[in-house]
């Protein structure tokens, strides 16, 4: 989190009409950094598209959407979040509500940019591009990322004017409360002990982390068939899956999440107990955003990697070897169901493809 006086820093100099660079990671805040000063200006001179907030992901627009209406509830500010993914009718009927009285590029007044080295990295540059051109010049921008890279330096000099740099202090560095541990094992004895892991741990939130959609996908329907309320999160859902799953473990509905890093930033997710990395991150910063989804705001929180070499040194987790291989054969038995089950939605997923080009195709004939 942002100390008081960065937080105060920020606030001032975005009231002041300057733009601003914050060298943030994720989960530090900044979402009320630059919305509030933007609500304050909305209030003192309200007009139609006030702002544009550019994010990496739909998860997190969705997200920074709903802390903009929270924090704008009494002035009874409106959003539109338009995404990839979804219907476009509906999302620019949205927008039309949103902006009543000016819909239009001329008004804006604010342009956001956060997580900017995720929208660089997921090639969102062209767009940023197009979208810098139509805008107007004559406007505050807040530029927020976790890392300075070349790609932000030189995004920074084509959309910021004279801006004040705001870092929060002690980057990648995880916070005292959050407990790390490892657990060793064999490779091949991995799924058992992450069941262990989940059944020692039943009474808590758990995100656990994969690297592939496959893992996430053959994770989720292992757990749920040893009786285990988890729920898959990962890019080849469709959005209304993603936010489903999202609502079921933010509610409580499911006590586990298995996710790839499309989960790892900038989503705010409260009261996680645990995270339990599947697979050792490549990097050590995803390390670091991974683990940021426990232990946040004070709170305690405990970190579980699976090793299978030998990896940094961390606290071993305690763990009973004759309760694992009493879950190994039952592990096992999930884990061919779940193949089946993959392979059977892959088929569903091939035959609907094909139906709907079969469609596609007698529309053509029939139109000609």
């Amino acid at each position: 989190m942002p100390s008081p006086e960065e937080a105060i820093r920020s606030y001032t100099h975005a009231l002041e009409g300057r733009d601003i660079i914050g060298v943030a990671a994720t989960g530090s805040g900044k979402t009320a950094a630059f919305a509030l000063p933007i609500l304050q200006k909305l209030w003192d001179d309200p007009k139609g598209l006030f702002a544009c907030v550019l994010a990496p992901t739909r998860e997190l627009a969705y997200q920074i959407s709903n802390q903009f209406e929270a924090l704008g509830a009494a002035m009874g500010v409106r959003c539109a979040v338009i995404v990839g993914g979804m219907e476009i009718t509906a999302q620019a009927v949205a927008l039309a509500k949103a902006s009543t009285h000016c819909g239009r590029y001329s008004c804006l007044k604010f342009l956001v940019l956060d997580e900017a080295d995720r929208l660089l990295d997921m090639d969102f540059g062209p767009v940023i591009d197009k979208i810098l051109k139509v805008i107007p010049k004559e406007r505050s921008t807040y530029l927020f990322s976790a890392t300075m890279t070349t790609k932000v330096a030189k995004l920074q000099r084509a959309s910021l004017s004279n801006p004040i740099r705001v870092e929060v202090s002690e980057k990648y560095q995880t916070v005292s409360t959050l407990l790390q541990y490892y657990l060793l094992m064999p490779l091949k004895d991995k799924d058992a002990y992450l069941v262990y892991l989940a059944n020692s741990l039943a009474q808590n939130s758990i995100i656990i982390f994969t690297r592939t959609v496959h893992d996430a996908s053959r994770l989720s329907i292992i757990l749920r068939s040893l009786g285990f309320p988890a729920v898959p999160l990962h890019g080849q859902l469709s959005q209304s899956q993603r936010l489903g799953a999202l609502g079921k473990f933010k509610s409580g509905g499911r006590k586990v999440l298995v996710a790839t890093d499309v989960a790892s930033r900038g989503l705010d997710i409260p009261s996680v107990d645990v995270v339990i990395n599947f697979d050792i991150p490549t990097h050590s910063k995803d390390y670091i955003h991974r683990v940021g989804r426990t232990a946040r705001a004070g709170r305690a929180g405990k970190s579980i990697t699976l090793v299978t070499h030998d990896w940094k040194k961390m606290d071993l987790w305690p763990s009973d070897a004759e309760e694992v291989a009493l879950l190994k054969e039952r592990v096992a038995e999930a884990g061919r169901l779940a193949t089946v089950e993959l392979k059977e939605q892959a088929e569903r997923q091939r035959q609907e493809e094909t139906s709907r080009q079969w469609c596609k195709e007698r529309r053509w004939r029939q139109g000609r």
